[in-house]
């Protein structure tokens, strides 16, 4: 694995962070927005490249599996693919075997270490990424996956720089849209709105990404958690 390709689950490997903590809300936002209707599928992507789409959407999954969801990471970034090595799991196969070769779908999804978090990578980068995710193919495999998983969060490109995130917005119940703070540009972001929704996808939510906490923003939240540990006990 390149240094570059790491990506970091900090909500697997330090829970009781802050970052942690403000994935967990985010879990939490997403749940209490849909109480009539819970979102089944949702994409999450960003404007332009470099604005921590993919990292956001993993530790998202894993907060979700920690919550007791049954959980499925698609990865239809079909140009540069990186949640295999999020999770560490093989590339070789994934969903572009499965609308292309029709693969065996239950042998493609593989587990993550991550109780009730599997994964269905990429697989071969195709020639053609915006024909397959508008594919009715692609709209028959998620109706298929929805009835096996509790949510289904998928990894697409940015939305600026090629189609495929629009023509994938409208297959999925909402998008999340990830900016980083210091690199998302206004016009992008208004573009990116213009064009998922030209789309007919749903915008449910964004995440500012990469801000900096103050050294007394930390202070509190470790207070805080110590003081409800200690009414635990109590």
């Amino acid at each position: 694995m390149k240094k570059d390709d790491k990506r970091h689950l900090i909500t697997s490997t330090n829970p009781k962070s802050p970052i942690a903590e403000a994935f967990r809300t985010l879990r939490t936002n997403i749940h209490f927005s849909a109480l009539d209707r819970p979102f089944k599928t949702i994409m999450i992507t960003s404007a332009g490249p470099g604005e921590g789409k993919s990292t956001t959407l993993a530790n998202l999954a894993v907060a979700m599996a920690q919550a007791g969801a049954k959980v499925l990471v698609i990865d239809c970034d079909l140009r540069k693919p990186v949640q295999h090595r999020v999770f560490e799991v093989s590339g070789l196969k994934g969903i572009t075997n499965i609308l292309v070769e029709q693969a065996d779908i239950d042998i493609t999804i593989q587990s993550a270490a991550v109780e009730r978090l599997s994964v269905l990578p990429c697989g071969p980068i195709p020639p053609n990424p915006s024909e397959l995710l508008g594919s009715n193919r692609m709209q028959d495999l998620l109706e298929h996956l929805k009835n096996k998983f509790d949510i289904i969060l998928i990894d697409s490109p940015p939305v600026v720089a090629v189609t495929d995130a629009a023509i994938l917005s409208a297959q999925v119940d909402g998008v999340i849209l990830v900016l980083r703070a210091g690199v998302a540009r206004i016009d992008m972001v208004k573009q990116t709105k213009e064009q998922i929704e030209k789309a007919n996808g749903k915008i449910i939510g964004t995440v500012l990404y990469g801000t900096k906490v103050s050294e007394e923003d930390y202070h509190y939240y470790y207070y805080y958690g110590e003081k409800k540990g200690k009414r635990k006990n109590a």
